[in-house]
Formats: C-alpha cells, sequence, structure tokens
C-alpha cells in the first residue's frame, strides 16, 4: 500500500484518534476486546467472528470497517493486525448449526468461541450492535455502526472478513460451480442460478434457501 505523508497522513492520523473515542473511557489498564462478525447473510458457509484485544498505544493505519476497505487493503491489515495485537481470534458457526439454531444464535455462538480462543480476559467488550448472551452483560458495550467507531471492533471486522473469504474460496475448489470465490456465498444471479441448477452443496445453509428450485426437490421442503 502507498506509504502516508503530508496532510494525508495528519487527516489519517486524526480519523483514527476519533475512532478511538470509546475506547478512551475506560483506564489505560483495561483489556478492551473489539468483537464483529462477518457472514450472517449468505446462503452458504459459516459465520465467522472477530475478538480482538489491541495494545492501547498501538496506531495501526488505514483500520476501518472491513466493508469499506478494498481486498488488497483488508489483507494486509488481517496479517498487520495478527502481528501486533495483544490477543485476537475468530469463532465459527458452520451452516448446519445455523440450520439448527437459527443465525442470530449462531452468530452469537461464533462470538462466545472467539472470545473462549483468546487467552486473555477482557475488562470491557465493545460489540458491534449487539448484547451477547453468555458473556458479562455489565462488561458489554453496544455500539451501533460500531466497526467504523471503534478501532476495537474495526480490527475485529477484519480478522472476522478476511478468515471468512479465504474459508469460502477454499471452499470454491471443492464445488467451484458454485462461484463461492467471486461472491463469497452471498445470494447474487449467478449464486442462485447455480443452486437452482446444481442443487445445494453441504456448505448451504438450507433454512435461507425456502424461496429456491432446484432438479429434485422434495415440494414439501421447508428449509428443515
Amino acid at each position: 500500500m502507498r506509504k502516508m505523508t503530508g496532510e494525508r497522513l495528519e487527516k489519517e492520523l486524526a480519523r483514527l484518534a476519533a475512532m478511538r473515542e470509546f475506547e478512551n473511557r475506560y483506564p489505560d489498564s483495561f483489556l478492551i476486546c473489539g468483537i464483529d462478525e462477518a457472514g450472517r447473510g449468505p446462503l452458504a458457509g459459516p459465520v465467522c467472528a472477530g475478538a480482538v484485544i489491541l495494545p492501547r498505544d498501538l496506531t495501526i493505519l488505514r483500520l476501518n470497517d472491513s466493508k469499506k476497505l478494498s481486498p488488497k487493503c483488508r489483507d494486509a491489515l488481517y496479517e498487520e493486525i495478527r502481528e501486533k495485537a495483544s490477543a485476537w481470534a475468530v469463532g465459527l458457526a458452520d451452516s448446519r448449526e445455523i440450520d439448527e439454531i437459527n443465525i442470530l444464535q449462531a452468530d452469537y455462538a461464533a462470538m462466545r468461541r472467539a472470545v473462549e480462543k483468546l487467552g486473555l480476559t477482557p475488562d470491557i467488550f465493545l460489540n458491534d450492535a449487539v448484547i451477547i448472551p453468555g458473556l458479562p452483560e455489565e462488561k458489554q458495550v453496544k455500539i451501533i455502526h460500531g466497526d467504523a467507531l471503534s478501532v476495537s471492533i474495526a480490527a475485529a471486522s477484519i480478522m472476522a472478513k478476511v478468515t471468512r473469504d479465504r474459508l469460502m474460496e477454499e471452499y470454491d475448489k471443492l464445488w467451484p460451480q458454485y462461484g463461492f470465490a467471486k461472491h463469497k456465498g452471498y445470494g447474487t444471479r449467478e449464486h442462485r442460478e447455480a443452486i437452482e441448477s446444481y442443487g445445494p452443496c453441504p456448505i448451504h445453509r438450507l433454512t435461507f434457501l425456502k424461496n429456491l428450485h432446484w432438479p429434485g426437490k422434495d415440494p414439501d421442503f421447508d428449509g428443515e
């Protein structure tokens, strides 16, 4: 990525300083964990949750909501976060679990798994728009659009998004007819047409396919 200098660097540092507003509300001694997910909406693949604890004095240029970044920038930031974070982890819930307990509960499960894998005990959780059942509620802060407002949540969003995208690229090698490497499992016209031509594969979320039709589909299929 192009190196930042001069006025551009000053603007970037000011943007990142504003994204520390929530982190700055807590003592420097606190371990602050950002949590975010990727993959709630796709028709296939897991939902992934990232949990990240950043050093309080760390500045990572271009850190932002993963949806606002190019794949190349996300990949570079993923590696930088891996190297510099105090702790980070990703938790998953696969398509079968999503079908069994619904996407919201699977999302929560993935978030708890990410926290369990951290190896550190956070003092505060900054969450993107949710309160997570099973974690101490008094330690959680729900921030709407948190991935654009908190450096910790932004870092978590990148770890979740890059992990999931790389998994979908691997699945594309197993089931190339669906185009997972291109659309990452989201319900594009190309993806829906492939499902209607070939039927679902083992990583499809059957509860998300109720309105699609394919050869040999049970007429009583209700996604269960």
